[in-house]
């Protein structure tokens, strides 16, 4: 998730239990004209391994291009997003816009894989719209042309994120003895419990998880713990501080407190999610422009709440 899943986030998630992580995607033209953003955002901690860096684009050129770069950077595999529907990347025939043209997108995908040292692995959707979802065979012509790997959103392009994921579409690929690469599954999990029971119920090699991870790292360790048997672990609201504490300083530290403030701010509602009155507090935290002013007001927040 751009903007979202920077370093300092991701190191979160793996520390609360994320088995895989993956970069903010990556535009492969931005890459090529060593755009400082982009090399920020493949940025990895030898600790998040394994680690994939996101790539995307939409013309063959500027992918193979890139290669080169981003091997440099040394992660585990390269991952092509093939899912994002946002228009300004879809509109140009990338993201999840390549779905209208699924020999094109094979071709890239191919090519790719032929000039890469490393494993890789593709995002993708169920389809571009309701006349056609081919995930299935997609699936299995993703496979022969040499993915390791394949994570699936269960909407279409055009559905963006509204109406329900079809987990069922997914489910299917799985079940496809032809399919023998892991699959992974995406699409309104925002509960360790709806985690468990897809991958009890589809049979997914895994659960990708994006939107719900947003100020609450903990749903990967809640997760493994009832995939384990566990019970879920309390989380109070001193530990939810301490942590919201280092993410923003972590931010800081790799951003510049300026960008650090602004984007943290997507961050702070699900930090603090189902806190009696906590509106008291959530305007002060997207409004003011210090850090210091920030983390006065989250000791406010702990002094308020104790450990609740």
């Amino acid at each position: 998730m751009d903007d979202i899943t920077d370093l300092p986030f991701r190191n979160l998630c793996k520390e609360f239990g994320a088995d895989l992580i993956v970069t903010e995607f990556v535009a492969a033209e931005a890459i090529n004209h060593e755009a400082e953003k982009s090399y920020r955002k493949m940025r990895y901690d030898e600790s998040q391994r394994p680690v994939g860096i996101q790539i995307f684009g939409s013309e063959e050129e500027a992918l193979l291009q890139c290669i080169e770069a981003v091997e440099a950077q040394q992660p585990d595999f390269i991952d092509i997003n093939w899912g994002c529907p946002v228009r300004k990347v879809a509109g140009r025939g990338a993201g999840s816009g390549i779905l209208k043209d699924i020999p094109k997108m094979l071709r890239l995908t191919a090519s790719v894989v032929r000039h890469s040292r490393l494993p890789v692995t593709v995002k993708t959707r169920l389809g571009y719209d309701d006349s056609d979802k081919p995930i299935v065979q997609l699936a299995e012509q993703l496979q022969d042309v040499g993915v390791a790997a394949l994570s699936i959103h269960g909407r279409t392009k055009t559905q963006m994120y509204q109406g329900q994921a079809d987990w069922s579409l997914i489910g299917a690929v799985k079940r496809n003895p032809r399919v023998t690469i892991p699959v992974i599954g995406n699409g309104d999990i925002t509960t360790p419990q709806q985690a468990v029971e897809a991958h009890r119920r589809y049979g997914v090699d895994g659960i990708l998880i994006g939107r719900a991870a947003i100020g609450n790292p903990w749903i990967f360790e809640q997760t493994q713990r009832l995939l384990r048997g566990e019970e879920e672990r309390p989380v109070g609201v001193a530990e939810r501080v301490a942590v919201c504490r280092r993410h923003l300083l972590a931010a800081a530290a790799f951003k510049g407190e300026r960008t650090a403030l602004f984007e943290m701010r997507k961050h702070y509602g699900s930090y603090f999610r189902g806190l009696p009155g906590f509106k008291a507090f959530r305007i002060p935290l997207v409004s003011v422009v210090t850090l210091d002013e920030v983390l006065a007001l989250l000791d406010r927040i702990a002094d308020h709440y104790g450990d609740a």
